[in-house]
Formats: structure tokens, sequence, C-alpha cells
């Protein structure tokens, strides 16, 4: 593999520079590392950022012309994400609906549902959350409950979704129910766009131990849904599914690793700040090997990354590095995690106040970490799906 960017992408790299240089506003340099996505008043304010980064040209950057996008390559698409986490800004709020739900519509979408939707998740005027998670159908998505009967023109849905991101304040949300209760597990399942202000739909914040509430419980009753919002086809609403969250295994790949960059270039600014034993933290032999390990370990992330890229240039359909990358993953946030409340010490423990380093987003960073071998994947099913479909053993 060539690890050489080509001379247009090295100055496509250089314009994403520039331009941030001039636009982003001071008090976002922070980036999702100090703005909550549970706070309103964040996600309006994210939401604002969004639109000025679409007013530059930067949002849906390898969508196709023809429905928003720029039409740049996936390549660039990642190396902007990079600029962003170098110049600690924070990614478009969005980010689901344009990595997942946006390219699903463009495969699986009808031409009035691409023309409703699209530039509105390219603006952010509308927000959207996943409702693909149950109580009893977390890791094993087929298994879902929530039931949507055939009304008329309409689809009534009844049933509950959990730990879904960003619910409250979502205008919208792409839901999987089962509306043939009779057909097999991953048969008799349809992918539905709800409008979250209908009647009979609830959400119920679920707060967290960092003491914000970022997802959610969304209850359904009785919720009409026009069958016009059906994704694909009735009934097979699970191979559209499939397009969507294999979606989520790319692109949000990326964005997890540079989010993961972000925090580890500001805890190395930290150690260098922070006092030790008569020097800096990062003077300290031991901390710095610590550190280190977790800068080469973040380093392998990203060259996987790119290693699952390289399939994707060339035509081949995504392999098991994003499993891989996301198992890694989740044991290098914990780590760094610890790292931080070792070299912070007592302040780590801070979340306000004069004292609390970074405005007391260590301490949120540290909480919230716990759940990083839980969100998007949990550990033991990434490892069942390595094992069975990587090294061959048999199934559990």
């Amino acid at each position: 593999m060539d690890f050489d960017f080509t001379s247009r992408e090295q100055a496509f790299r250089q314009e994403v520079r520039s331009w941030l240089r001039s636009h982003l506003p001071r008090d976002l340099s922070l980036g999702e590392f100090a703005f909550s996505r549970a706070d309103r008043e964040h996600v309006d304010r994210l939401r604002a950022w969004q639109r000025t980064l679409y007013e530059g040209g930067w949002v849906g950057l390898n969508w196709p012309v023809e429905y928003g996008g720029r039409g740049a390559s996936i390549v660039e698409q990642i190396i902007f994400y990079e600029e962003l986490a170098r110049a600690q800004a924070p990614p478009p709020v969005n980010r689901g609906a344009l990595s997942m739900l946006g390219p699903t519509l463009m495969e699986h979408g009808t031409e009035a549902q691409i023309r409703r939707y699209l530039p509105k998740i390219l603006t952010a005027e509308e927000i959207w959350c996943q409702g693909f998670s149950e109580p009893n159908a977390g890791s094993d998505l087929a298994n879902l409950q929530c039931r949507a009967a055939l009304d008329g023109d309409s689809f009534v849905v009844t049933g509950q979704k959990v730990w879904t991101s960003l619910a409250h304040v979502a205008d919208w949300g792409f839901f999987l129910v089962r509306t043939d209760p009779s057909a097999s597990k991953h048969k008799g399942i349809t992918f539905l766009l709800v409008d979250m202000r209908s009647p009979g739909v609830t959400v119920r914040p679920l707060k967290q131990m960092t003491g914000e509430a970022e997802f959610n419980e969304v209850f359904l009753d009785n919720v009409k849904v026009p069958v016009a919002n059906v994704v694909g086809r009735v009934n097979e609403g699970w191979q559209v599914a499939i397009t969507t969250l294999s979606y989520e295994r790319d692109l949000l790949t990326f964005i997890r690793n540079v989010s993961l960059r972000m925090a580890m270039d500001r805890l190395v600014a930290l150690a260098k700040k922070i006092e030790r034993n008569g020097g800096s933290a990062a003077g300290d032999p031991v901390i710095r090997q610590r550190l280190v390990a977790l800068l080469i370990e973040e380093k392998c992330l990203q060259l996987n990354g790119y290693r699952s890229l390289t399939r994707l240039l060339r035509g081949q359909a995504p392999g098991p590095e994003g499993s891989t990358s996301k198992l890694a993953w989740s044991r290098v946030d914990q780590e760094l995690a610890e790292l931080a409340t070792e070299i912070l010490g007592p302040a780590s423990q801070l979340t306000g106040g004069a004292r609390a380093v970074d405005g007391g987003q260590w301490a949120s960073n540290c909480l919230l970490a716990r759940a990083s071998t839980i969100r998007a994947g949990t550990s033991e099913i990434l490892k069942n799906i390595l094992a069975e479909r990587v090294l061959g053993l048999p199934k559990d």
C-alpha cells in the first residue's frame, strides 16, 4: 500500500486547513471533546456549525453532486476529518444521518424521499436519530419486537427503542419495525422514517453516570407512519439495515479514530504542563512510556483504517477491519481515560469549578469511556464475529 497522498490530495488538505483557520470560532476549538450532544444549547450551536460547514462546501463531501454533495473521493472525506481533528474542531452534529441514512436513501430510497430528506440532512435543519436497538434486541438486532400494522395508507407502530442517541433533539428517526410477526427472524422487518413529533412518540432521556443524557428510551404508542415513509420494500428492511450498518462500520470508524486522536493530543499537551516530582508529568519515564504506547496504538488504528479504505477504493466489500478496529479502539479509549486520571490526579474527578481541567471534560470522558466496550457493538460480539468469520472457528 502507498501511504503517501497525491499532490491533489495534499492540495485539498491545505484547502481544508486554510478554511478552518478562517472560519472555526474560537469557542468551538475544543470540538466534541468539550461539547455535549446531551445539551440542547450545545446541539443548537453544533447545528449552526454544520450549517457553516455546509455553506463552505464541506458537508456531504463524498456525496454525489446530484444529491447536494461535492462528489469528492472518500480519501478526501477522510482528510477532512483528519484536519478537523488537527484543528480540534467538532465534526457535523448530524453525522449519523450523513454517514448512514443519506447513503442508504441514495441506494434504496424513492426519488421523493431523496428530494425531501437529503437537503435538510446536509444543512442540519433536521436532526436524525437511529431507532434500531430495543431492550431485547441490542447485539441481537434481528430479535426486535417493535410492531407495525398496516392500516389503510399508514402503518400503526407500537413498541420501544432504547440507547437512541440524540432522540431528545431529533426531528426524525430511521426505525426498524416488525411488520410480519409470523415470518422468520430476519424476515418481516421494515425500515421506516418516523417523524419524532408524531402523536404517540414519547422520548425519555437516560441519565448516564456522567450526569448527562445523550441517549434515550423511545416509546411508540399507536404512532401513525405513512406507507410513503417505507425505505425499500415492506418486510425486506433487513437488507436495507445491512446497508446502513455497513456505512456505520465504514466512515464512522474514521470518525471514532479522529475523536481518539483529539483526546490524545490534548492529553500529551496537558502532561507537558502538569507538574510531577519537580518536572512535568511527561518527563516521568513511566508516564512517557505509556503515552508513547497509546500513540503507537492510535497510529495502528489509523493504519488499519487505511487498510479498510484500500479495499473500498478497489471496489471490494468492507472486510473484518471494521470489527477489528472497533474492538481495539474500545480498549485504547479506556486505557487513555485511565492514564488521564493518573496524570491529572485528584483534579481528574472535578466536573466543574475553577480547578477543573478543561471545564471538567476529563472527568466526563473517563466515565463515558466505560461504555466504549458496549456501544456500537459489544466487545464480546465483535470477538465472536472475528472468531467465526476470520478465524473459521465453530459458532458459539
